[in-house]
């Protein structure tokens, strides 16, 4: 930004030359009566050139009215700086904010890509999971009973009383 600035004053600095320069050369101009002044394209001759238009260059304005003039652009040119210190400090609080939110948002988006990649990992564990083939829950002894852990017990047959077989 300090290099528009720079730029600025420049520019400013080399219109003041010029006008300087141009009033100091009208004045020298206007003494002499005879002596014209020729705009020749963008720059400003006493000699004519080709194509070159005579140019009115005495100052009607008093004093006076130079001054108030001079005061009016300086007291624009102070509102401007004003006015741009101002926008550049608007520019500002608008980057910081940007920036702020583009960081927010990288976060957030970095932390959804994260909740997603563990939700893929869980299912991918589920599924995993899913095709194990699954452990017996049934356990067999070695004494060739044929039973099982899981198996129902028996039912015992009930016994005859004797009092039944007398009869």
């Amino acid at each position: 930004m300090t290099t528009r600035r720079r730029e600025k004053r420049v520019r400013k600095f080399g219109l003041a030359i010029f006008f300087i320069a141009t009033c100091a050369y009208s004045n020298g101009v206007a003494a002499q009566d005879s002596a014209k002044t020729w705009r020749c394209g963008s720059t400003y001759s006493d000699r004519p050139c080709e194509g070159g238009k005579t140019v009115k260059v005495d100052d009607p304005r008093s004093h006076e009215d130079r001054r108030a003039a001079e005061a009016g652009a300086k007291s624009n040119s102070t509102q401007a700086d004003k006015l741009e210190r101002s926008r550049l400090s608007l520019e500002k609080a608008a980057y910081d904010r940007d920036r702020q939110a583009a960081r927010e948002a990288r976060s957030a988006a970095m932390a959804e890509r994260r909740m997603a990649l563990s939700e893929q990992q869980a299912r991918e564990r589920a599924t995993k999971a899913a095709g194990d083939p699954r452990k017996s829950t049934m356990s067999f002894s070695s004494g060739g009973s044929g039973k099982s852990a899981g198996d129902a017990p028996a039912k015992q047959k009930k016994r005859k009383s004797r009092d039944s077989d007398a009869g």
